[in-house]
């Protein structure tokens, strides 16, 4: 009973060691850190060093400033986090509903205030003039969305419905002629050159409509545009003076025909400023008379 045994032998030298090596590893920690060693040996910079170069800030300063938690994690600002109270959630979920409302008021400013002047081709009212909107190019030919454009106008023109179309687009580079581009096309639909009148910077729906009050003397017209587009043309041109109808041609629901009709939502904002603010287009320039001098002339 009061010997010991081998086995107790060994596991006193066992603890013996590991007591021991728990000491050697506290004394090199401690001469490790001793105040001043790392800084001699230059793979330190001394206190302050770095503070005064402006390279680290000092202690404290960012999280005065909210953005910095102590933890050293970064806060997102306080718009950004999800309220925890029932009555913070509630609040959050009607400002977003708010903001939501906002941003659809111009999209249902234009449906209500254009929503009797749409319509189909066969149903357009007879007016002198019509106004066919650039809609791109494809290597130097009308886009497949322009020529239904220009399908229509060709149409009302050959059923004596108008007398002359008014074609404007983008020319602000020399490789770039939407005009031409829908000249030539509607040439070889039937109508006749005499009859059609080029605006060459008609950069956006606001500018071809204050041009084509301005600059060509036009009071009211039939326009001629996708779905998606003529119900922002009909308010922006009769925001610019000019009284029109607008003919929403028919165009296939690719790609291309979801994203103008989510573009509109956003460009619908921009319209309803234009409207408001009446800014000068890009470009103005002298008055014409083109669209005067092609109705004088003859079928």
């Amino acid at each position: 009973m009061g010997g010991e045994t081998s086995m107790d032998r060994k596991n006193r030298r066992w603890w013996e060691r590991l007591r021991g090596s728990a000491a050697a590893w506290r004394e090199g920690a401690a001469g490790l850190w001793r105040p001043g060693r790392l800084e001699r040996s230059g793979r330190v910079e001394r206190s302050g060093r770095l503070e005064r170069s402006g390279r680290v800030e000092r202690s404290g300063r960012l999280e005065r400033t909210g953005l910095v938690e102590r933890s050293g994690r970064v806060r997102r600002p306080a718009w950004l986090r999800i309220p925890r109270t029932r009555k913070g959630q509630r609040r959050a979920v009607q400002g977003v509903m708010a903001l939501c409302v906002v941003a659809l008021l111009p999209a249902t400013w234009l449906f209500v205030t254009t929503d009797s002047k749409i319509g189909s081709v066969a149903e357009a009212p007879p007016a002198r003039v019509a106004m066919v909107f650039g809609a791109g190019l494809w290597k130097g030919e009308p886009s497949p969305y322009l020529a239904h454009r220009l399908d229509a106008a060709a149409e009302l023109y050959r059923a004596g419905r108008i007398e002359v179309v008014l074609v404007t687009g983008d020319n602000s580079r020399e490789e770039y002629d939407e005009p031409d581009a829908m000249r030539a096309y509607l040439k070889k639909h039937g109508v006749p050159d005499r009859r059609i009148v080029s605006d060459y910077a008609g950069f956006d729906t606001w500018d071809s409509c204050v041009r084509a009050k301005k600059i060509f003397g036009v009071d009211r017209a039939v326009l001629i545009s996708q779905g998606f587009h003529i119900r922002r043309a009909v308010a922006l041109c009769g925001a610019a003076g000019v009284s029109s109808y607008g003919v929403g041609v028919d165009a296939v629901h690719d790609t291309t025909w979801y994203y103008g009709g989510a573009r509109e939502v956003l460009a619908a904002g921009k319209a309803a400023l234009d409207a408001t603010l009446h800014p000068d287009p890009r470009f103005l320039g002298p008055r014409e008379r083109g669209v005067e001098r092609a109705l004088a002339s003859g079928r």
